[in-house]
């Protein structure tokens, strides 16, 4: 378990990332997974009296401040309805409703883990990054960057009109996936996002419009085989590269075959 000296309840976002930038300091989010590390702190910045704990819905866009939890996403009606129920199965299998009472979203995609599911889900969504000195990026940029001492203020989601599916394989229920799959298909133009390679997500587009033709039993099967091609994949204690890479073209294909009714 970590350790810390000093306990700091921020008073503004700029105490937060004064304090941020030393690094012996660190915000605390829902410190779900931060706890089961061995990390000795000078400081723990905690920046739950910032307002970051806000569920809002516009004619857009939904936005969801930093230090909401994953259990008010799942039970956030108007943005399960939005994603088809979806958003529910990619949060109800993490752990149990206890942890997900706790744990951020915030921490949670700001932690970029290979095994997230959080993040393999948003990222198939026209969603965003909001960061307090870097401004808002696309989520599909945020996925390739480094970590740094700002801070995470807000996940935004844009409304555009799609159809979502979320899969995952777990060697057990609760445990962490083996693979992790989401597809979309935002404004007619597909996405593919694989995590738990055991890599960070990774996002596929249809760039060879393989599924241009709409999505039948031919259109989706060569897809799904250029997405097992394309994904790197790796082993560890959960599964071998090999099986990860036959789950790819599995569960793209069952994904879009749902997607489009052809189950």
């Amino acid at each position: 378990m970590f350790t810390f000296k000093n306990y700091v309840r921020a008073k503004s976002l700029d105490e937060a990332y004064e304090l941020n930038k030393a690094r012996t300091n660190k915000i605390i989010a829902g410190m779900m997974w931060l706890r089961m590390s061995s990390l000795p702190l000078q400081n723990a910045i905690d920046i739950s009296d910032l307002g970051l704990d806000k569920i809002e819905q516009k004619d857009e866009e939904f936005s969801f401040g930093a230090m909401v939890t994953l259990r008010e996403i799942e039970t956030y009606k108007p943005f399960c309805d939005y994603t088809n129920g979806a958003v529910i199965e990619a949060l109800h299998n993490i752990v149990g409703v206890q942890f997900r009472n706790m744990a951020t979203i915030g921490g949670s995609i700001w932690s970029r883990f290979g095994f997230s599911d959080v993040m393999t889900f948003f990222a198939s969504l026209d969603s965003y990054v909001e960061l307090y000195k870097g401004g808002i990026i696309p989520m599909s940029d945020f996925i390739k960057t480094k970590h740094d001492n700002d801070i995470l203020t807000r996940i935004i989601v844009k409304k555009v009109p799609g159809k979502f599916i979320y899969k995952s394989m777990r060697n057990q229920k609760t445990d962490l996936p083996v693979l992790t799959c989401a597809v979309s298909c935002l404004a007619g133009n597909y996405r593919v996002v694989i995590g738990a390679r055991p890599g960070r997500a990774m996002i596929i587009n249809d760039e060879k419009n393989l599924l241009a033709g709409g999505l039948t039993e031919e259109s989706i099967k060569n897809f799904a085989a250029y997405a097992e091609g394309v994904t790197p994949t790796q082993g560890n204690m959960r599964a071998s590269a090999a099986y990860r890479s036959h789950l790819v073209g599995v569960l793209v294909e069952r994904s879009l075959k749902e997607l489009g009714g052809l189950k």
